[in-house]
């Protein structure tokens, strides 16, 4: 061993988004002039710095680092004690490196947020709003769900009453709304209503909605009824007071017996004997009048040319497949370097190639029972992702990712999410293998494609709602 190291503080506490600072002591024990690379390690590493990254001491010198760790004020840290480590190298004797541990201790911070989807609903007899709540804190949150409105006019059944969610997670809880008194005839009312998240010792978070409640025969149908009822009541009215009088205009023909006689025909003349004629000779004609259309000429050859028919696209193929099967769908398909568009293909199918070198420049998704899908192609420069603008697409509508442009780069990577759930990503790299498939939270995004810091295209993609 050419060196002794020590941690001060070993533990301490930080609030997420602070910054907290820890000392690294270095000192070489060793007989020559050494430098030392210092390398954070643990969950952790992502949000500590090291300044200086290496030292360079003679023998029996002592050289100081500092380690400032910024845990972020998200869920990503959860609160409570988490250790961190620092890994120090000697250059002259690397397989001598040892690691320095301590703890840092995370405060908890609590961020709820709660959405009715739809905010609006409407119906005859009920209603059946959803309400999201998402823990944005670092620590599990109990809530409590009531629902209120300032007539009395709504009751509200609301499953489950009472919910858990962990950090980063988010719970849907479906709400039904039934009024007290159903509108037989007459025109649509709105009732405001509101749902109440309560967590002990905090604020209740009220959200707020509207109940639309139609009529069961609406307005202009009852005027309709009743005019044609007036009309049908004057009209038997008239038609009872001036009942028309029929007479018949026929007359009998006067006769007198034995005065008329029937008149005699007139005499006929023999009709006369026809002469003989002759049939003439066809030679005289001139052979004929020739069949009209008789000549050559192809006339048109077959009719028109049918017009080329267009790709089915993701948005085409999720529709047919909606249609015949209920649930979540989620249809796409690649845009393949030098080949252009293949035919799309759904719910964890393949699109795209392996091992033919041939990448994806761009991908077109259609999702349906999601709410709609949202997505961009990201492009690996330098170590980090710089994306294309972000796209957007309602259910059983297209959204294309990427470019089919010649001279733009193609794709390394996707980003996805789906409005409502989540969504599956597979992706397969050129030159190597299907990553790991990984599933976003409900209504969160995730990545797939290169990692930061390589520069693979992207060859086939699988994906799964």
């Amino acid at each position: 061993m050419s060196l002794w190291t020590s941690l001060e503080p070993s533990s301490t506490t930080v609030d997420p988004g602070d910054t907290t600072t820890v000392r690294l002591r270095v000192r070489n024990t060793g007989d020559v002039v050494d430098a030392y690379r210092i390398d954070p390690v643990g969950e952790l590493a992502p949000w500590t710095t090291v300044e200086p990254a290496e030292l360079r001491l003679y023998p029996g010198t002592i050289g100081t680092v500092e380690l400032r760790c910024t845990p972020p004020r998200t869920p990503d840290v959860t609160a409570g004690p988490h250790p961190y480590a620092v890994r120090i190298t000697p250059t002259e004797h690397r397989g001598a490196a040892t690691v320095a541990e301590g703890t840092i201790n995370v405060t908890p911070f609590t961020e709820v947020r709660a959405e009715l989807v739809p905010q609006v609903v409407s119906g005859w007899f009920r209603g059946k709003p959803q309400l999201a709540v998402d823990n944005l804190g670092n620590t599990p949150v109990t809530a409590s769900l009531t629902g209120g409105d300032t007539g009395d006019q709504l009751s509200y059944d609301i499953e489950p009453g009472n919910v858990q969610i962990e950090p980063g997670r988010a719970a849907f809880v479906r709400t039904t709304l039934r009024p007290q008194q159903i509108i037989w005839l007459g025109a649509k009312q709105k009732q405001p209503y509101a749902v109440s998240v309560r967590r002990s010792g905090t604020e209740p978070i009220d959200v707020n909605g509207t109940f639309v409640q139609r009529g069961v025969l609406p307005g202009w149908l009852a005027v309709i009824v009743a005019l044609l009822l007036a009309a049908t009541i004057a009209f038997v009215t008239i038609w009872l007071s001036h009942r028309p009088q029929l007479q018949t205009a026929a007359r009998e023909l006067p006769q007198q017996a034995g005065k008329l006689k029937p008149e005699a025909p007139p005499p006929t003349k023999p009709a006369p004997t026809p002469e003989k004629t002759e049939k003439p000779d066809d030679s005289e004609k001139g052979g004929g009048d020739e069949k009209p259309g008789g000549g050559g000429g192809s006339g048109g050859g077959g009719g028109d040319e049918k017009p080329k028919e267009e790709k089915r696209t993701a948005a085409t193929a999720v529709r047919e497949l909606a249609a015949r099967s209920e649930g979540r769908h989620i249809c796409y398909r690649a845009f393949v370097q030098g080949k252009g568009w293949q035919d799309p293909v759904c719910d964890g199918a393949e699109a795209g190639t392996t091992g033919k070198g041939t990448p994806i420049k761009a991908l077109n998704i259609a999702t349906s029972g999601t709410g709609g899908v949202t997505g961009a192609g990201a492009y690996v420069v330098e170590g980090w992702r710089d994306g294309d603008k972000w796209q957007q697409a309602d259910d059983a509508a297209d959204m294309v990712i990427g470019s089919t442009e010649e001279s733009d780069p193609v794709l390394q990577g996707h980003t996805l999410k789906v409005v409502d759930g989540s969504v599956c990503l597979d992706a397969h790299l050129q030159g190597g293998e299907w990553l790991e498939q990984t599933c976003t939270d409900a209504g969160n995004w995730k990545y797939g494609g290169s990692p930061m810091e390589q520069n693979i295209p992207l060859e086939a993609v699988r994906f799964t709602v």
